[in-house]
């Protein structure tokens, strides 16, 4: 027996044999071409054609997160400045096949270059330019194989439209061995319910038909496990659709410390799985499906209707929406679409909309007759808010349109390190754990080639988590949490040890993070999260606080009256 590491997605377990993922398709030659410049045009847009169709295809019957990711690929095929790269290529004599490998490559790196929104939409590039590629070709995009028996499925990475479509009859776990916790892969596989490990470093050694048993919960794939192994995680495996299928209940600690379990959606839609799942409410609503499909502004009876929509599937229950958060990482004509040299770092957020103030007052508009026509307990937040000033004016300003609770999203040091400030202002806090890493770790949460720094277990981002915690316990103010961190039951005991008051994540890692609560008391989630905060680095705050947890008593939530 032996074991590989990496970072599991949720607690689940799964055993199987293996089927690697074949690798991409080799690189075209640069020859010349023989058939002319027209027809090899015209090959290319056929193919490109069919590709963006199947995307869009594939995104319907997905759904949810992989929708949108995959109508952004299909967007990304069709967009006019590749295609015209492709045709300068094809104008210079190269085949279809030679001019989109290069343009595609050409592009890729550009997109890189400028990181941000337009940054992660790199990566998505390889899997279009294979999928172009093999319809040129005449062959099959290379993609999940169907072995004909249920596998566990070893890749490299897996390409978003794949995910979106796994066949979970036939796909008892992924392992991947690129790619982090807040990885494409992995939150498709957590919003899916995928038992999976992802950045397995040594995953290249798994050879097809071995047997393994892939244990997210402890992120640990065994290899050549015994009867013994194999039966407890069969065990395991039913216990967990048994409490899965229970009805759920609300979030709280060991000892009946509410913690409330709330949802992070994208649009009205996505509100009944979430509700089905047990969310007590939304803690994160993204504004932006109403306008970055949009050439201009929608109108405040659009957007009302859309929020009124929201607001009605949650009646009494807290409803948190983001305020617009878009700007120069993602360029809205009617908003900024200025080049900016790091987008990362310039007009987005509260910053864009107080340049455009029009927008946000229409949507304050629009959320205040949406909330005086439902139940639901609305929520308003700014998106990165960096001083206490821009708190104060936000506040101010949802107040004006009779909203009464407005709050900030903390996802810049500064906040994070002025929270006793911010909210003596705010009604309270919200922690966007992605951007706030990022900011932290000068590391650019979309870009591949520092993935390795984008994690929220490091504890420089912990101990900024720790101060909004403190802060919002002397003031008395809620702080909840709804980056990906949320999703990660381990770190979700941490971070409600270090003082969050509620947690927002995809709706299928309700169930995950409802149960590793129910383990822990107060105190012995403040023991995990001092673990954390004690450890060097990421990696070693995992790791210690994984080996508290395997020391600690495992509880029953006590029932109260």
């Amino acid at each position: 027996m032996s074991e590989l590491r990496g970072v599991g997605i949720g607690l689940g377990v799964a055993q199987g044999p293996i089927v690697r993922m074949a690798e991409a398709m080799p690189a075209p030659e640069n020859i010349p071409s023989t058939a002319g410049a027209d027809a090899e045009r015209a090959r290319v847009r056929d193919a490109v054609s069919i590709v963006a169709s199947e995307l869009n295809e594939r995104g319907e019957a997905a759904g949810g997160s992989a929708q949108e990711v995959l109508e952004a690929q299909a967007m990304i095929a069709e967009d006019p400045t590749l295609q015209d790269e492709v045709d300068t290529r094809i104008d210079a004599g190269a085949t279809a096949e030679w001019a989109v490998h290069d343009a595609f490559a050409g592009f890729r790196a550009t997109l890189e270059a400028v990181g941000g929104y337009l940054g992660e939409r790199a990566a998505d590039l390889d899997d279009i330019a294979q999928r172009v590629l093999a319809r040129l070709r005449g062959v099959e995009a290379p993609g999940v194989p169907n072995p004909g028996h249920p596998f566990v499925l070893v890749a490299r990475d897996l390409a978003p439209a794949d995910t979106a479509l796994l066949d979970l009859d036939q796909v008892l776990a992924l392992i991947t061995t690129d790619g982090g916790p807040t990885s494409h892969t992995a939150i498709l596989a957590r919003e899916k319910g995928i038992v999976a490990i992802v950045g397995v470093a040594d995953g290249e050694m798994l050879t097809t038909g071995e047997t393994v048993i892939v244990d997210a919960a402890s992120g640990v794939v065994t290899r050549e496990p015994t009867d013994d192994e194999k039966a407890r995680a069969t065990e395991r495996a039913a216990a967990r659709r048994s409490a899965d299928s229970a009805p759920p209940t609300p979030g709280a600690l060991a000892d009946g410390t509410p913690v409330a379990l709330l949802a992070n959606l994208g649009k009205p839609a996505d509100a009944a799985d979430a509700v089905v799942r047990g969310a007590e409410g939304v803690g994160l609503f993204r504004t932006e499906f109403l306008f970055l499909s949009s050439a201009q502004a929608p109108t405040i009876a659009q957007q009302r209707e859309s929020y009124r929509e929201l607001l009605a599937a949650f009646p009494g229950k807290k409803v948190v929406v983001r305020m617009l958060d878009a700007g120069a990482d993602k360029p809205l004509a009617f908003l900024n679409d200025a080049h900016e040299e790091n987008p990362a770092l310039g007009l987005r957020g509260l910053r864009a909309l107080r340049a455009s103030e029009d927008i946000l007052r229409e949507q304050l508009t629009a959320l205040a007759e949406a909330d005086a026509s439902t139940e639901a307990d609305l929520w308003v937040m700014a998106p990165m808010v960096a001083t206490v000033e821009e708190t104060v004016y936000f506040t101010t300003l949802a107040r004006e349109y009779g909203l009464k609770t407005a709050g900030v999203m903390v996802e810049i040091p500064a906040s994070a390190l002025l929270a006793d400030r911010v909210l003596a202002h705010a009604d309270f806090a919200s922690i966007g754990t992605n951007d706030l890493t990022q900011y932290t770790m000068a590391a650019d949460r979309m870009l591949g080639s520092v993935a390795g720094f984008q994690d929220p277990w490091h504890p420089a981002v912990l101990r900024l988590v720790r101060e909004v915690g403190d802060a919002g316990a002397r003031l008395g103010k809620p702080v909840g949490i709804c980056g990906e961190a949320a999703a990660d039951p381990l770190l979700a005991v941490v971070l409600v040890g270090l003082g969050a008051t509620s947690l927002s994540m995809a709706p299928s890692a309700l169930a995950d993070v409802r149960h590793a609560l129910s383990e822990r008391t107060p105190s012995e989630a403040r023991s995990l999260a001092a673990a954390a905060l004690a450890a060097d680095d990421a990696s070693s705050a995992r790791t210690a606080v994984a080996a508290l947890a395997a020391e600690l008593p495992l509880h029953k939530k006590e029932t109260t009256s």
